[in-house]
């Protein structure tokens, strides 16, 4: 019998409830594995550009990096209380889809990529396309999809 072993799981994370989903069952994947998981937000400077602030300015720049070290934060506080720390929090800037998809699973080694369905802007979702659609299509690892729960 084959059993896939997942030693370091990605999960993008942007404050939805989608998103913490996902990490919540990154966290169980990891803990069965004893593997790693790479909690990311990243950063979509054309996404905020085309939304009228161009140039992107330094404030709204540390703003949103502020708002990124929170909620990894808060995924580290869920971790912690649940018994397990080996959470490593990424900050990545430029397109969401690739770093989801190519460059974070190549520099950190990633063998899952975890996502929620949706994430929690409609309208990024409009201008640039799913994120999850994105990297199911062109991750070179696994990719687990995790739907809202039926609550």
């Amino acid at each position: 019998m084959f059993t896939q072993s997942y030693k370091n799981i990605l999960v993008g994370i942007d404050g939805s409830d989608q998103a913490i989903e996902a990490f919540k069952k990154a966290l169980a994947v990891a803990k069965r594995n004893d593997g790693t998981v790479y909690v990311a937000n990243v950063i979509d400077h054309q996404f905020y550009t085309f939304m009228s602030y161009s140039p992107l300015n330094e404030n709204i720049m540390d703003q949103l990096t502020e708002d990124a070290k929170e909620l990894i934060a808060d995924c580290k506080q869920i971790g912690k209380e649940s018994g397990y720390e080996k959470i490593e929090g990424v900050i990545a800037y430029g397109s969401a889809k690739e770093a989801m998809a190519k460059t974070l699973p190549e520099k950190y080694n990633v063998d899952l990529v975890m996502v929620g369905q949706s994430g929690l802007n409609a309208a990024e979702r409009f201008m640039t396309g799913s994120v999850a659609s994105y990297v199911i299509k062109e991750a070179t690892c696994d990719v687990l999809v995790v739907h809202p729960s039926a609550e």
